[in-house]
Parts: C-alpha cells; sequence; structure tokens
C-alpha cells in the first residue's frame, strides 16, 4: 500500500469532514467559499479526451512573464488560476471572486461624484501563487512539448519527452471538491523531483503549507496546498512540500475570502476562518486518487458544456494541423474563413462561462483571471455595457444556471445601492442631480465594487440596463421565482425615474413629453444633455418591462397604471435633418466622436428590440441607426465591435456582422487589439501597451448565435445573418430563445433545413425564416421538429 496517499474514505466520513466546520451546504453548491458535502463521484468509466473541434493547442509553454496572453484559464466559478504548463517550473496564478479591498465608499468627491481609486472603491487582486519546480525538466532538456485546453472537459493536458520518458500532467478546477488540481504522470520509468511552494500576493507569512491574513477593509482570506505522490516521498519542509522520485505527484490547492452576500453582515461572514476551510477543503479532496478528482470534476463541467453543441462547417487540413497561435495568424493572414476555429471561439466562451461564474460574484472586466494586483479599472463591474456584455451570451448559449450570479449580485446589492441613492444622489455638487429635487428608488455609478459601493460618476441610466439584463433572462427562462426576486429592483428602479423625469415641449409644438434630466451619454459628448437616447430607450424598455412584471405577478396594477401613464409620454429619439443617423442627443447635431466606440443610442436596436427591421418599426428610423452604425465603423476595441455585430446582425447585414468577428479573432501584437495567443481579447489601451478585458469573450459568442437564432418573445427567426462563411452546413442544439424555448437547428445550402422548438416554460410562438412563417404551440417540456423550409 502506498503509505504517501491516504486511503480512500466512506462517504460517511467525508461528510462528517465537510460539516466539522459548521458551515455545509447541500450537496453540491457552492454559494461561497464554504464547507460542502462530499460529491458523488462517476463511475470508473473510461474517460473521453473530447472532440477535437472543443481542443485548442500549443506547441509551447506560457511566459511566466506574460501570462495573461499566455497562461490557460481553469476556474470553478468562484476559484480560478492562470497556468504557465511549463516543464520544469509551473505557476499557477490563483484568485478568488471574492478577493476586494476597498470598502462602502460613500463619501464622494468635490464634484459630488464617487472616489476611485484602489484605496477607497478597491481592486480586484490575486489570492496567491503555486509553483511547482522540477529541476532537471527544464524546457531546454525535453522534446515534443505540446499543451491542450480541453474545453469539452475542462482540463488543460500538457505532454513532453525527456530522456525517452513521456510525461503529462492535467490541471483542472474541481467545482464539486472546491480545489485546483494538479497531476503529474509519467510512462517509461520516470521519476518527478522537486518541491511545491504556495505564495500569498499581500506579503503574507506562510505557515507550513497554507496561509491567512486580512484586508484593512476587515476582509480575512487564505489559502492551503496538500501534495501526494507514489513510488517516493512526499514531506514538508518548512514553507516547501518537497516530492522525491515520484511515479506520480498529485498537488491541490485551494483557498477564499470570509465574504458574504449581505449587507446586513457588511459583507461579511465573521464566523468563518478562510486559511482553516482551505485546509479542510484540500485535505477532503486528497483522501481520492486524482483519477476520482478528474471523474468528479469532468462529469459536473460536461453537464453544462454539452448543453449546446456547434458546427459552423468543415476546416482544412492544413488548418486543422496548425497549433492555436498558428491558426489564429494564419486566419488574419490568409483571409481564408476557418469554421472550427470560429466555432471554437465560441465554445472558449461558453468554457469561461462555466469557469468563472458559477455560485460566487458575477464576472467583473476580468473574468476570474489576473496576472497582478492592479487591474485597470481596478477589474471592476462597468454597468454602461461591460457587465451586461458578460451576461448576453450566458442564456443563448446554453448556459442560464450561470446568470444567476449576475442576479444574485444585483439583489445583495440591492439595499446599498438605495441607500447611497438616497443619501447622496441628490448632493448639490453633482452634476447629474434630479432637478426635480425628489428621489427614490435606487441608481449606481459607472463602475461598482463587491461592497455595496459605486465609484466613478453617477450613471443614472444603469438602474434600467442592469433592470433589463434582469429582466430578458426572464424571457429565456420563463421562472417565475426568478421574475419575483427581480420584481423588487424594477419597480424601485421604475420609482427612481418618476423622481427624476422632467417635462419639456418640443420645439416648434405645443406638445409636452418626459425626458432624463441632464445626463451623459456614455461616454463622450457633452455632460448635461437632456433627453438622452440612451436614457430614453432604457427607461422606456424598463416602464414596458415593469407592467408586464407587475401584470403576470398580478401585483400593484395601480403603480403600473401610473407608469404606463408616464411610459406613453416619453420622449423617443427620430432622425436627424442634418446627419441622417438616429439622433443621439436631442440635437440635430453630432455632439460628440463620430467613430466613438460606445454605440449609446443605438441600445434601442440591441439588446433592445423596439426598432426592428421590419413593418413595426417606422421605415425612417431603421435606415436612421443603420445611418449611425454605418458611421461608427468596422475598427473598435473587441467589445465595441462584439456590440457592433450584435447591431448589424439584427440589421441582418451578415457579412458584416461576420467581419467584425473575424477582426476581433486577429492576432494581437505589441499590445493591439485583438486575440492573445490564449484567445483571451486584449484591448489597447494606449499604443503599445494592452490589457485583458473579458467582456468580447462574451460578446463575439453571443454575437454569432445572434447571427443563426433572433428571437423575442412570440417570435423566432431562423438563420437571420447567415454568413457565406458558415453557409454550406452547419448545425446548432441548445440555443436559447426568448420566450422560453430552446432550438436546435440545421442547415444547408444557406437554408435551414430543420429545426427543433422545445418549450421550457414558453407556450406560443412565431417560427419564421425569409417569408414564411409558423405558428408552434407547445406545452412545457414538449417540442416540434419543423422541415420543408421555404424562403
Amino acid at each position: 500500500m502506498d503509505k504517501s496517499r491516504p486511503a480512500e474514505p466512506s462517504r460517511r466520513r467525508l461528510l462528517s469532514l465537510a460539516a466539522a466546520t459548521g458551515v455545509a451546504t447541500a450537496l453540491g453548491g457552492l454559494p461561497a467559499f464554504t464547507a460542502t458535502a462530499a460529491p458523488q463521484r462517476p463511475t470508473d468509466s473510461p474517460l473521453p479526451k473530447g472532440s477535437s473541434h472543443n481542443r485548442l493547442w500549443w506547441q509551447a509553454p506560457g511566459d511566466e512573464h506574460s501570462m495573461i496572453e499566455q497562461g490557460l484559464p481553469v476556474g470553478n466559478g468562484r476559484l480560478g488560476a492562470l497556468a504557465s504548463n511549463d516543464p520544469g517550473r509551473e505557476l499557477l496564478l490563483i484568485t478568488d471572486a471574492t478577493m476586494w479591498t476597498g470598502g462602502l465608499n460613500d463619501t464622494l468627491d468635490s464634484d459630488g461624484q464617487f472616489p476611485y481609486d484602489r484605496d477607497n472603491f478597491g481592486s480586484f487582486t490575486l489570492l496567491g501563487r503555486l509553483t511547482v519546480d522540477i529541476p532537471d525538466h527544464d524546457l531546454s532538456a525535453v522534446s515534443g512539448y505540446r499543451r491542450t485546453l480541453d474545453l469539452d472537459r475542462g482540463v488543460i493536458d500538457t505532454s513532453y519527452v525527456r530522456s525517452g520518458v513521456t510525461y503529462e500532467r492535467q490541471v483542472f478546477a474541481s467545482r464539486p471538491d472546491d480545489a485546483i488540481v494538479l497531476h503529474f504522470t509519467q510512462s517509461g520509468g520516470g521519476r518527478y523531483t522537486g518541491s511545491v511552494t504556495l505564495d500569498g500576493t499581500h506579503d503574507e507569512t506562510v505557515q507550513g503549507t497554507s496561509f491567512g491574513a486580512a484586508f484593512p477593509n476587515g476582509l480575512r482570506y487564505g489559502a492551503a496546498v496538500k501534495a501526494y505522490g507514489t513510488g517516493g516521498s512526499v514531506r514538508v519542509k518548512g514553507a516547501l512540500i518537497e516530492f522525491t522520485g515520484c511515479k506520480d505527484l498529485t498537488v491541490v490547492v485551494s483557498g477564499g475570502t470570509n465574504y458574504a452576500p449581505d449587507v446586513s453582515a457588511h459583507y461579511r461572514d465573521p464566523s468563518l476562518d478562510p486559511e482553516k476551510l482551505a485546509r479542510t477543503k484540500v485535505a477532503a479532496a486528497a483522501v481520492h486518487s486524482a483519477d476520482t478528482l478528474l471523474r468528479t470534476h469532468v462529469a459536473d463541467h460536461k453537464a453544462l458544456f454539452e448543453q449546446l453543441d456547434l458546427s459552423l462547417g468543415t476546416s482544412s487540413a492544413e488548418q486543422r494541423s496548425l497549433d492555436t497561435w498558428e491558426r489564429i495568424r494564419a486566419r488574419a493572414r490568409d483571409d481564408v474563413p476557418d469554421p472550427e476555429l470560429e466555432a471554437a471561439y465560441l465554445q472558449f466562451g461558453r468554457y469561461l462561462m462555466i469557469s468563472g461564474s458559477r455560485g460566487s460574484l458575477p464576472l467583473n472586466l476580468q473574468g476570474l483571471w489576473l496576472d497582478g494586483n492592479d487591474p485597470d479599472w481596478m477589474g471592476d463591474y462597468h454597468t454602461d455595457i461591460n457587465i451586461q456584455m458578460n451576461y448576453w451570451m450566458a442564456d443563448r448559449a446554453g448556459l442560464s444556471q450561470s446568470f444567476d450570479a449576475l442576479t444574485d449580485y444585483c439583489l445583495a446589492q440591492f439595499p446599498s445601492w438605495q441607500k447611497l441613492t438616497h443619501d447622496l444622489f441628490n448632493d448639490p455638487r453633482n452634476r447629474y442631480r434630479n432637478s426635480t429635487g425628489k428621489v427614490a428608488g435606487w441608481a449606481v455609478a459607472f463602475s461598482t465594487n463587491i461592497h455595496g459601493g459605486s465609484g466613478w460618476w453617477w450613471h443614472p441610466a444603469g438602474n434600467a440596463w442592469l433592470c433589463a439584463s434582469l429582466w430578458e433572462h426572464y424571457e429565456f427562462t420563463r421562472s417565475r421565482s426568478h421574475l419575483t426576486k427581480i420584481y423588487p429592483l424594477l419597480k424601485s428602479a421604475c420609482e427612481f425615474w418618476e423622481a427624476r423625469l422632467i417635462t419639456t415641449t418640443l420645439p416648434g409644438t405645443s406638445k409636452e413629453v418626459l425626458v432624463d434630466d441632464s445626463d451623459w451619454s456614455p461616454e463622450h459628448g457633452p455632460q448635461d444633455a437632456k433627453g438622452i437616447t440612451y436614457a430614453q430607450e432604457l427607461v422606456w424598455a424598463l416602464f414596458d418591462n415593469y407592467r408586464t412584471a407587475a401584470k403576470e405577478l398580478k401585483k400593484d396594477a395601480a403603480y403600473a397604471t401610473t407608469i404606463g401613464g408616464l411610459q406613453e409620454r416619453l420622449y423617443l429619439p427620430k432622425v436627424s435633418e442634418k446627419t441622417g443617423w438616429l439622433e443621439e442627443w436631442m440635437s440635430p447635431d453630432n455632439l460628440g466622436e463620430t467613430t466613438h466606440r460606445h454605440l449609446s443610442p443605438l441600445i434601442g436596436l440591441f439588446p433592445g428590440d423596439r426598432i426592428r427591421p421590419d413593418d413595426s418599426t417606422p421605415a425612417e428610423i431603421v435606415e436612421g441607426a443603420t445611418a449611425l452604425l454605418t458611421a461608427r465603423g468596422m475598427e473598435s476595441f473587441g467589445w465595441a465591435n462584439a456590440w457592433r455585430s450584435l447591431c448589424w446582425a439584427r440589421l441582418k447585414n451578415a457579412e458584416n456582422a461576420y467581419q467584425l468577428i473575424v477582426n476581433n479573432l486577429r492576432p494581437s501584437t505589441d499590445g493591439g487589439n485583438g486575440s492573445a495567443p490564449n484567445l483571451f481579447d486584449i484591448y489597447e489601451v494606449e499604443k503599445g501597451r494592452g490589457i485583458f478585458q473579458i467582456d468580447a469573450n462574451f460578446g463575439t459568442p453571443a454575437a454569432m448565435i445572434e447571427m443563426l437564432l433572433y428571437s423575442r418573445p412570440g417570435h423566432l427567426e431562423l438563420l437571420p445573418a447567415l454568413p457565406d462563411a458558415w453557409a454550406e452546413s452547419g448545425s446548432v442544439t441548445g440555443v436559447g430563445a426568448r420566450g422560453g424555448f430552446v432550438v436546435d437547428l440545421r442547415w444547408r445550402d444557406g437554408r435551414p433545413t430543420e429545426a427543433r422548438i422545445r418549450s421550457v416554460g414558453g407556450r406560443t410562438t412565431t417560427v419564421a425564416y425569409g417569408r414564411s412563417s409558423r405558428r408552434v404551440t407547445l406545452k412545457p417540456g414538449a417540442s416540434v421538429t419543423l422541415r420543408d423550409f421555404t424562403r
């Protein structure tokens, strides 16, 4: 018997171990960094390696000095890491979604806006660094190196040859075991000798194999590591774990904070000791073999990943022979479609969503991945596009469960947002204050943190946009429990706008309309404009959605009538006689940058759908929106390209929508906009300096899905913007559709050949393609398959 690894325990013992901390949750649940009951383990059936089109691979490890561009991401929804996969020095940069400095930030600057810095507002930061040093496996001493990110299984596989022996390792982040696991194996009589080191990144002192500390804001955090192997020795020596002559080695690391999504507890759980809990978690995981940990993880990951499958066509043998970075460069150099690469890019976005948004906080500007403690914009939650774009993909791509993190975040922050609004919004120094003198409901700033606080400038329409995202999730899922939870946010946001809207008379007429008070069209132009299109569209949608919610929940009929009256009086934008564009401000003049990155005035086109290229919208409005989108151009940052692509898809311009996807797939060089070697989207903040910002990694896949299926309650449209590059043949299964449906779709020669519509709560919808349409009525859980489509 191998004495370096504990024997497999009984399930009862695992449950007792988890319960020992006093905070055990339901089986498999991970609402935060808490103890969990032991997960069900899958049987020892053969473990598939995953299909090739869902695997990305590279011929070199990541440089530890360029981890954000070259490190490969793993995550279990709250605990994440970037892995270098270097043969001689495996480096993991470890994060926890709740690892934040700062606080409530409830004292305004002299201009009536919130401080926006790392001390007051705070920042997302690293939890720790794990290194596994194997000195005699230096990269120069090995051959045949290859690393693979298996999206289907959620595993990084690395292999190489040294002295005739093939060495392999796997890295994965298990949600059931709430730990990151590294497993080193070999075939041919090889051995592993080296050391494991766990370090903090805030000058913590490591005690043996764990550390714990606290920020000045009272947030406690900690991490722990454990290693075990066969055929050799593993021992703790000071702050090192030394392993000698091991046939295989398993390293398990976990950690977290005592953050709690509860304003009444000041977002802290004082009873939780993160360092102690981390030690408990790694001990619980380490009683299992690496194979068991892997099988448990893969079963959990695949249950989500396999909810959507996609084929956009077949790539050439030459394209398939290239590693991922070479393939990205070849796609840009040769300008030849690579449909399998493009499909893999979409699946990579889904992999990031599964890895980064499950049971903890939502994805911020960095997602769950960092290479240091000073991310640009503090790695915060931007409320004027970025956090919303992060979640456009979730419901569309079969990952509705991942959206819950955003809902839970808004619910947890809501009481604090309300209080800050009542206490501070009408401060006389705030240029966005309500000139009515009234204040009600809630608002946020352009940036929010996890402590109930806001940063940068007030963002009056931010509440309406967050509500639009929460409402859209209801449209996809038809979940009454979700609607009940978000109803108070919808109503309170309406109360804010009831207090804020002011009356103005349209020039040259006697007609009075309601408009937004002094505001800024993100993020350019005058800061005191009234009736900006961005706010008018969002408030119109908020009022419309609230009225529907009140009706479906049979609540507040009188107030819904009041809101309906306000909605009828809202000013809605018109087309400028000077520019021919949909107006961004209540002015025929363009008061900002023609090619600005934001598409604020087109929010009624996407993500809204008040503006539609059909008979329901006046033709001049559609033409004005098209003209404005054209003027904005086809070159911008990744997230801006994704938004443009989504708008072109809504306008059924397939080739423009596709070109913007191709633009985001271009390789980033010298910090320029595009995709890094690891497919992270790079945002060029200044010449020669690019940063990772994750929103385009979600927005671009959302655009790809929108090109294949447009939906709104009561209406589905198949292949509204299918580009020539994908037209020959393809299929997609598991696409979410608003109205409460899931769609499986096949096509050939640019036309659908089969569509299966399944109800997840919806009952009646129209399925359209070209000029033909069919009415479908289903009971929840039932499905129908349609064929023989005509143009």
